[in-house]
């Protein structure tokens, strides 16, 4: 599989700049991370990708979106890829919100309010990298599989810290 940090968002922009949580709610990709999204179109092309699971934030639709339309594939919203609940960036949109905006994509498996309020523990997490992990081993199609998460379940998956926009294949 290929697993692909999403590309920078409005609350990484300021983050960065400042040291700060902004306290931004599910932000999009700022200006530099809808370019970078569009360049991963070109990164991408030649991979072989045939399936998208994605996590519902936001800002991981966003950067699945380009590649998507690209090969004519339609995201699988994937909320055991989801974040982890450490900054206001992990409050997300209410799933009725989520079917406003992307109504060609299929949301029923969220429940309305989907992110957790509390920060989730490091047992936690190693439970649903884990749960992901078995959920791969199982997918016939996983070698042609992109998935698009965020920092902290990326770096539980691969061990590995990505930069926003950054992409590995990483075994199933």
């Amino acid at each position: 599989m290929i697993i692909l940090r999403h590309c920078e968002s409005e609350f990484n922009r300021l983050y960065t700049a400042t040291g700060r949580d902004p306290g931004l709610s599910d932000p999009p990709l700022s200006t530099q991370g809808r370019v970078h999204a569009q360049r991963l179109v070109q990164e991408l092309a030649g991979a072989g990708i045939t399936r998208i699971l994605v996590s519902p934030f936001t800002r991981a639709l966003e950067t699945a979106t380009p590649l998507a339309r690209a090969l004519n594939i339609t995201p699988e919203i994937t909320p055991l890829v989801r974040e982890r609940a450490m900054y206001s960036c992990d409050e997300g949109s209410p799933a009725s919100t989520l079917c406003e905006s992307w109504p060609h994509l299929n949301f029923d498996v969220l429940e309305e309010v989907w992110w957790s309020d509390a920060p989730e523990s490091d047992a936690m997490l190693h439970s649903r990298v884990g749960h992901f992990r078995r959920f791969m081993a199982q997918q016939p199609d996983a070698g042609e599989t992109l998935v698009v998460s965020h920092w902290w379940f990326l770096l539980g998956l691969c061990g590995e810290s990505l930069e926003n926009g950054d992409w590995i294949h990483l075994p199933a």
